[in-house]
């Protein structure tokens, strides 16, 4: 996730609240959607962006997770996410997100 875009997840999250902040992603693999996921929920594991040492613990979903595909209509879907759905690792995806979400999840508590 580049610097731009955690300056403004940063802001959202400020002006909006965390509460009310919802982060999708659409990282071709697991490596960087783990990393992207990472960096919005517990911060920038790099400690080079705005979210260096802050953890938003903002809820952070893939595309390609099933709750998501749930909730999108098919015809949008299929034109927006279309094969790729079918040609990237789905599981391993949905499992990194997963357990990065879970983090935040047990650091809240």
């Amino acid at each position: 996730m580049d610097l731009q875009h955690q300056q403004v997840i940063k802001e959202l999250a400020q002006e909006h609240g965390a509460q009310n902040v919802l982060v999708l992603l659409g990282s071709p693999d697991w490596e960087s959607a783990e990393l992207s996921a990472e960096t919005v929920v517990l911060g920038d594991p790099t400690y080079a962006g705005p979210l260096a040492e802050v953890q938003l613990g903002l809820p952070v979903y893939h595309v390609l997770e099933d709750e998501i595909r749930e909730a999108v209509p098919d015809d949008v879907y299929e034109e927006q996410i279309g094969v790729m759905a079918d040609v990237l690792e789905k599981d391993e995806i949905a499992r990194a997100v997963k357990a990065m979400r879970d983090k935040g999840h047990s650091n809240q508590e």
